[in-house]
């Protein structure tokens, strides 16, 4: 697909979600969805958090503010903004450097005036930007790391921006354009752009062991990274060095990486003696001369840390908190590992074998290797076998991130073929790991957990009995059925116009739902018609409000979204009075 294709599909889809909330009798406007597609594509890539929309744009003192959304690691240690320049273009169009810089401006000053408490102080608690601003206040001295993505469906000249130094933390300015859009989507993963050139970071290529792998599935080096370097790689490009990774960063208050924090302060000589290194994997590689004329690692494509995530970040933090720490006397061994061919179930499996017997650091849980664990692959089998009852269409489910933009590069290979694919398999009906773990917990009445965060909830997912259970067919039109109600309450409650806690609403709500109707649902009906009643509609806009109601009396001066993480809160909300079913709701078996 040309970019030109790929940037008319992308406005069809922000039109399409557009008119999908016309139908609901609510009107989501344009910018906001094309922010919402792109959000949700870097959430699913790994490159940022569970996002939310949240637009603002207006005067809150004396600035012009401008936000679109907002993503906050589980750990409120990392936060991303996002602040959009939509023009529904159907061509191709470029954008100044100027208002790229303006528009950033106008969500640093939010960030800057909410870092410091100025935001609170000048908007009622009812406004949109409260919660979210009072969340930068309360966590942005223990930030480790803030960023601003400024999404366009344009294309923009410089790629690269200096970063910005906001109330005492430097803040990262990057941009997601139509070009780099469309360059993610088409290679369905973002490693690809990542080439980290060595004679840049280090005045010379890495000297190596290089084997060429002549039989094999890949190449193999042996090397040994300049700490200074790795710092400055994942400075540079962060969560996204490690999104092959199967665990995030577990911060530096473990065992393990108290002890890495304790040897690069005290002795960072011995650094490469006590560490067991890491593992990389890239696509491509290029070999140069090291400066004593041996073989040496010029540049590597799409690299990625696969093992030894903790030791990078470690280094990382350990420098930017204690800037006396030399890290130029440490060296960390490396395995690199340069793939020949690039097949992502392959590819996924080979990471997890190496994540499995590679790692002896921090022990490796079941639940970090889940991707390639029975359920997810029996799931993924019935996802592609199993047609909705017109016989045509049918849900995709995306074991491996990016697969489903790798099928329809694949096979939609001109613009009819493509539209026919997304006819049979819309994105809507695409779901990811994460959010099966979402939908099954919430009708399990787990809503406290599905609070937690994405990734939070699908390890204690994982670690359930219940993910041990092979699906079957019947099994598997369940979890659409509640995929699909989940869908629609979390549709409603956007429809609402709340200001605050909306993904806590829905999940809340949800579990409500469940706990009503008492296994009296007949999910089947709702696979049948792939959408709920008329009448089931209605009674969840009746539990919506409720719970909305529920959660903000019980929270008090608490902010809902912290709220709602407690079993307190599970509790409180389980325990209150609610309307009970309707009679005549079809769905409710008597």
């Amino acid at each position: 697909m040309t970019l030109e294709e790929f940037l008319s599909q992308t406005q069809a889809d922000v039109q399409a979600m557009v008119n999908e909330q016309l139908a609901t009798d609510s009107w989501l406007n344009p910018e906001t969805a094309f922010t919402e597609i792109v959000m949700q594509h870097m959430s699913e890539c790994g490159m940022t958090f569970e996002p939310t929309a949240l637009r603002i744009e207006r005067k809150i003192g004396t600035s012009n503010v401008k936000l679109n959304g907002y993503a906050v690691s589980d750990d409120a240690d990392q936060v991303d903004l996002f602040v959009t320049i939509y023009k529904a273009t159907d061509k191709i169009e470029s954008i100044p450097d100027s208002e790229v810089t303006r528009v950033a401006e106008q969500c640093i000053k939010f960030l800057g005036q909410s870092a410091d408490g100025r935001v609170v102080e000048l908007i009622d608690p009812s406004d949109d930007a409260y919660e979210f601003s009072h969340t930068i206040k309360s966590c942005y001295s223990d930030l480790d790391q803030v960023r601003v993505y400024v999404l366009t469906d344009m294309l923009i000249k410089t790629k690269i921006y200096k970063a910005r130094e906001v109330a005492g933390k430097s803040v990262k300015l990057e941009v997601m354009d139509i070009e780099r859009l469309h360059r993610h989507w088409s290679e369905g993963k973002p490693r690809d752009e990542l080439v980290v050139n060595f004679e840049e970071v280090c005045g010379t290529p890495l000297p190596c062991v290089y084997v060429p792998g002549e039989n094999e599935d890949y190449d193999y080096a042996l090397t040994a990274i300049p700490g200074q370097a790795l710092r400055l790689l994942y400075e540079r490009y962060g969560a996204r060095l490690l999104e092959a990774n199967v665990r995030s960063f577990l911060s530096q208050t473990g065992k393990v990486n108290k002890g890495i924090r304790e040897t690069l302060r005290d002795t960072p000589e011995r650094f490469m003696a006590y560490n067991n290194g890491i593992v990389v994997i890239a696509d491509e590689v290029s070999l140069g001369k090291a400066l004593d004329g041996s073989t040496g690692l010029s540049w590597l494509k799409g690299m990625q840390i696969v093992n030894g995530g903790q030791t990078t970040a470690s280094i990382y933090f350990t420098k930017r908190r204690n800037p006396e720490t030399d890290l130029s006397r440490v060296r960390v061994p490396a395995k690199i590992i340069v793939l020949h061919r690039h097949d992502p179930e392959a590819e996924e499996a080979l990471i997890g074998d190496i994540s499995k017997f590679a790692n002896s650091q921090n022990a490796v849980k079941v639940s970090d290797l889940s991707a390639n664990k029975p359920f997810h692959v029996e799931v993924e089998k019935l996802a592609n076998s199993t047609y909705c009852p017109d016989g045509t269409g049918r849900w995709f489910y995306e074991r491996a991130t990016g697969s489903y933009n790798v099928l329809l590069a694949r096979e939609g290979t001109t613009p009819s073929k493509l539209k026919k694919l997304k006819d049979s398999i819309p994105p809507a009906r695409k779901f990811t790991k994460t959010d099966l773990a979402k939908y099954l917990q919430a009708w399990a009445g787990r809503a406290d957990l599905v609070s937690l965060g994405n990734q939070k909830n699908f390890d204690r997912f994982m670690t359930d009995e219940a993910s041990e259970i092979m699906p079957d067919v019947s099994a598997y039109k369940e979890m659409i059925a509640k995929a699909i109600i989940f869908k629609t309450t979390h549709k409603i409650v956007n429809s609402r116009g709340y200001p605050q806690a909306k993904a806590n609403i829905t999940v809340y709500s949800v579990a409500v739902l469940s706990h009503l109707t008492k296994g009296r649902l007949t999910l089947d009906g709702i696979w049948q018609r792939q959408s709920v009643s008329p009448q089931l509609h209605s009674y969840i806009g009746d539990i919506v409000s409720s719970v909305e109601e529920v959660l903000r009396q019980t929270a008090g001066s608490r902010q809902i979204s912290e709220w709602a993480k407690k079993e307190e809160c599970l509790r409180a909300v389980m325990n209150a009075p609610f309307n009970s079913p309707p009679t005549g709701l079809p769905e409710l078996s008597r």
